[in-house]
């Protein structure tokens, strides 16, 4: 439809909001691992190759999603998402015989944000459980620090 410059900008724009709430997730990894209890521990050594991931998502997925929500609000502002989110619908809603949307520009990014983080949470217990080496991979030191 001669938009996709529109669509690219506001993809940009949407991922560096999420990108600047991620920081928020660390301090809630290690809450959640404070809380591990022996049978989550066991379960999360015998089980498939997300497991710990799994742990994770369940245990952090609704505070994560609340700290996340004004950071990637004040972040959607400052990089114009917002802005380019209005342009985009503003064209759409241009074109004829489209139906009406209705979505939450800060609710999908906060989705889609955590999705990313479990995702490559989760590739990253994969190699760790094919390969021991993998704990000490300069994403985990950047992840975990030195606490």
């Amino acid at each position: 439809m001669g938009k996709s410059s529109l669509l690219n900008d506001l993809e940009v724009k949407l991922n560096r909001a999420a990108e600047a709430a991620t920081p928020k997730a660390k301090k809630l990894f290690w809450q959640a691992i404070s809380e591990m209890t022996f049978e989550d521990v066991k379960a999360i050594y015998k089980g498939p190759d997300d497991a710990a991931t799994s742990y994770f998502r369940k245990k952090m997925s609704p505070t994560l999603a609340e700290e996340m929500r004004p950071v990637i609000r004040e972040s959607m502002s400052k990089a114009g998402a917002v802005q380019a989110y209005d342009r985009v619908m503003g064209k759409y809603k241009s074109l004829p015989f489209v139906p009406d949307l209705k979505a939450n520009l800060t609710d999908y990014v906060v989705e889609k944000g955590m999705d990313g983080i479990f995702y490559y949470l989760a590739r990253e217990e994969a190699a760790i459980r094919k390969n021991p080496a993998k704990r000490t991979t300069d994403l985990l030191k950047r992840v975990f620090g030195n606490e």
